[in-house]
């Protein structure tokens, strides 16, 4: 890469002159005098271009994102903020910009088959929308019951001072301690907003956690959800009624996940959530439009260093449906998981020392989007006209094949639509761990006109490894989804992807004061 090199100033050229100037030096001829002064000149300009970008203030030439899910899209607009309108920004994506925000389409209107919720604390997620313009869904309202595989233990009314009863009644005091556990637990996190909007970064998951929550958000990622709401003074039959339940419809797993993963998921599970009218999926378009990225229809197979003095680039080899091809990158993001058999199959040849393996597998979630009619009698309903609940909830049975199933919206909802009754053919959403036979599907449905599988590795299996990956693999490559095991959101991704973006920008132009700085609380009402 190219960089112009400024000329000495007065005190430069005076240093110069000293440094040929020793001793006898006067005996010189003045050609060879001359040569001296270029030769040194050349020799500093040499030395100054291994790390020119860094040392003048210029941005990197190019930066490469590989995925183009929310957090590769998020950090494609972040990396445009950051080092402005001059660095050309390539999005590489095999599949479809979302990723796991996608959708399925049924009697031609579109459903969500992936992410589908957002909180309403979600601040980037609320920020992304209002500058791309779009518009928050039409919430419509459902009640929702938890199915033990024979009759349903919790019913939700359409009285919330009921439902505190019933609660009240069934756990004690469980549920509070919970809600103010998980709120303590939002108000801390809520907390990286401010450190990014200052500029901070981290270097690390741990970091970054260690910075919210202190060594409690730490121990969080290593002990589980189960324990850590025992220790809290939740009962054991909330744990497995309640708890349980939303952890199978939001991670596919039980309640041994660790407990920030849980805190996370339970939050989502809160009141206040909305979605994007049109698709979750818009965001990632948008995004890529508003950082102005180049996406690139490829999958990268091969990231490898290019060393050129002090400084490094990295040869990207990539291959899709134009054929193969390849680029010198300043700066990598891979923003898709690295574990073996999630898809990515990424090798980094010609690193010394070797790159680190990323540990852990991803759990498989499989979605079935069902046109059809439920099958009340199955949930103890034989008259699907008094069947009351859009969406269901599973306690961890053996028994049972399935996570959940809901009557779910379309993503764009009218303001003459309503939900589907029971005793109506819907559009249905059933989560489980493997894909549903026929048989299985006539357990849970009457008839049905059509069935559509997604079958994901949505999210880490958590009990496959114990370390949180690292951010840094490289002087200028950087991992996003290892956020993904300290909790898995769109929220998560996105604040890694600011992260990122922040790190990235500090760490080239080398104010290293913003990173990883303690105390932060403090040293921010101290600026204000």
């Amino acid at each position: 890469m190219d960089h112009a090199v400024p000329l000495p100033d007065n005190n430069q050229k005076d240093r110069l002159h000293c440094l040929c100037f020793d001793g006898q030096s006067f005996m010189m001829p003045r050609c060879l005098l001359l040569r001296c002064v270029l030769t040194l000149l050349s020799s500093l300009c040499v030395l100054g271009d291994a790390d020119s970008a860094q040392q003048d203030g210029a941005p990197p030439s190019k930066i490469a994102i590989i995925g183009a899910g929310i957090g590769g899209t998020a950090t494609a607009h972040f990396l445009r903020q950051h080092f402005g309108p001059e660095v050309r920004i390539d999005v590489f994506e095999k599949g479809t910009v979302g990723g796991r925000l996608a959708t399925v389409t049924v009697n031609h209107q579109e459903y969500e088959s992936g992410g589908s919720i957002i909180h309403s604390l979600n601040l980037h997620m609320q920020d992304f929308v209002k500058q791309l313009g779009l518009k928050h869904r039409r919430s419509v309202a459902g009640k929702t019951a938890v199915f033990n595989g024979e009759e349903f233990i919790l019913e939700e009314t359409d009285w919330y001072l009921l439902d505190l009863f019933r609660l009240w009644w069934r756990y004690g005091i469980s549920f509070i301690r919970l809600q103010m556990w998980v709120e303590e637990i939002m108000e801390k996190f809520m907390r990286i907003y401010k450190y990014q909007a200052h500029g901070y970064a981290f270097s690390s998951v741990e970091e970054l956690l260690s910075s919210l929550g202190g060594s409690g958000f730490l121990n969080m990622t290593r002990r589980s959800l189960s324990e850590s709401l025992l220790e809290l003074g939740v009962s054991q039959r909330f744990i497995d009624e309640v708890i349980a339940p939303i952890m199978r419809v939001n991670y596919g797993q039980n309640v041994s996940i660790p407990a920030f993963v849980g805190a996370v998921s339970l939050a989502g599970a809160q009141a206040n959530l909305w979605a994007v009218e049109g698709g979750n999926r818009l965001v990632c378009l948008g995004l890529l439009k508003l950082a102005k990225a180049n996406l690139i229809q490829a999958g990268v197979t091969t990231i490898s260093p290019h060393s050129t003095g002090e400084s490094t680039q990295y040869q990207l080899l990539h291959e899709g449906p134009a054929g193969r091809g390849s680029g010198l990158y300043d700066i990598v993001v891979v923003a898709t998981p690295l574990q073996d058999g999630v898809g990515a199959a990424i090798s980094f040849p010609g690193f010394e020392p070797e790159l680190p393996a990323v540990g852990g597998s991803y759990h498989q979630t499989v979605a079935t989007i069902v046109h059809g009619y439920l099958n009340c009698s199955y949930f103890g309903f034989p008259d699907p006209k008094l069947f009351p609940f859009a969406s269901v909830l599973t306690t961890d049975t053996p028994e049972l094949f399935f996570n959940s199933v809901g009557c779910v919206c379309p993503v764009n909802v009218s303001g003459s639509f309503r939900r589907k009754q029971a005793q109506e053919a819907g559009v249905y959403k059933v989560f489980s761990p493997h894909a549903l036979g026929k048989p299985q599907l006539k357990t849970i449905f009457r008839s049905y006109y059509s069935v559509q599988v997604t079958d994901w590795q949505a999210y880490p299996h958590y009990a496959s490894a114990r370390d949180l990956p690292p951010v840094v693999l490289h002087d200028g490559l950087y991992y996003l989804n290892g956020i993904e095991w300290a909790g898995s959101a769109m929220e998560m991704s996105s604040v890694a992807a600011k992260n990122i973006a922040l790190l990235a920008y500090h760490r080239w132009s080398r104010q290293l004061e913003m990173i990883d700085q303690k105390d932060l609380m403090h040293k921010i009402k101290t600026e204000l």
